[in-house]
């Protein structure tokens, strides 16, 4: 989905069904979206960014790196064990998107696993397992 000028983003979990939401900010405002559907469930105005509380790139023995080998595009590895260059790519861990044009500003896991999130200056990606 296309955010523009996103500045950060962050995981819930929704209180009454337990599906993982997304809240995105930008320079206008911030968004909480269903990361099943891609629905916006609430908006505001309020441009206050809401930094989130950590930054961990793991879950459940997934891993996530950012690499910057033709900088400033930069690419997010997906690995399964940790270090995505000890095998050869779609072994151990997978190249899932490459960001051509617009800073990377976030990539993560929702709280429950179920999500994984790629975060630019330009759009949001999600990829959800129901």
């Amino acid at each position: 989905m296309a955010v523009g000028g996103l500045t950060g983003a962050g995981f819930g979990v929704h209180p009454g069904s337990g599906e993982d939401l997304i809240l995105v900010t930008s320079h206008q405002g911030r968004g909480v979206v269903d990361c099943v559907t891609g629905r916006r469930l609430a908006r505001d105005l309020d441009p206050d960014p809401a930094w989130p509380d950590n930054d961990a790139l793991t879950c459940d023995g997934w891993s996530l790196g950012v690499v910057a080998p033709d900088w400033p595009n930069e690419s997010v590895l997906l690995s399964k064990d940790g270090d995505p260059f000890r095998d050869a790519a779609g072994s151990t861990w997978w190249h899932i998107h490459r960001e051509d044009g617009c800073e990377l500003r976030a990539a993560g896991f929702s709280p429950t696993g179920r999500t994984l999130a790629v975060a630019s200056r330009c759009a949001l990606t999600l990829f959800a397992h129901p």
